[in-house]
């Protein structure tokens, strides 16, 4: 499975993503990750820095649903896939970690392990006005007074 690129789009521009994962009780959880990059169509991965709950679900269950939103525009990309964890004393977290320092750097360097996730599912989210024929620029322009609202 591969993300579309209004899917990749969204990850680049807001790569906060809500990670679900599966405690070891069956519970699910749920987690904002402020790390993520795109690594290819069909792989995304955030660098963990301090989510010690999120990687010991994972560990137990690698299965994961993300979800990432525009808050302006009011689209989303629900993706899910299955997580492996790359640990910092390995050759391909060497390989990967640049890609942080390039986007966030200093940041990069309290990264402690890579979090890879293979996706299995990807899908496009949009908000109910679009039915109705509001244009994605009316939508920002909507959100954008919104949000000067709530932060003049």
């Amino acid at each position: 499975m591969t993300l579309s690129q209004a899917g990749l789009r969204i990850i680049e521009r807001f790569p906060l993503g809500f990670v679900a994962t599966i405690d070891t009780e069956g519970r699910p959880c749920v987690s904002p990750k402020g790390t993520f990059l795109a690594l290819d169509e069909s792989t995304i991965a955030f660098g963990n820095i301090r989510s010690p709950k999120t990687i010991a679900n994972l560990r137990h269950n690698p299965e994961t649903e993300i979800n990432f939103a525009d808050p302006f525009a009011r689209k989303a990309v629900r993706v899910r896939g299955q997580s492996r964890i790359v640990e910092s004393d390995s050759e391909e977290f060497g390989q990967l970690v640049g890609r942080w320092a390039a986007v966030w750097g200093d940041l990069a360097q309290r990264i402690k392990m890579l979090v890879v996730i293979d996706i299995t599912q990807s899908q496009d989210l949009t908000t109910p006005p679009y039915d109705d024929g509001v244009t994605e620029d009316e939508m920002i322009t909507l959100y954008k007074q919104k949000y000067a609202e709530i932060y003049p």
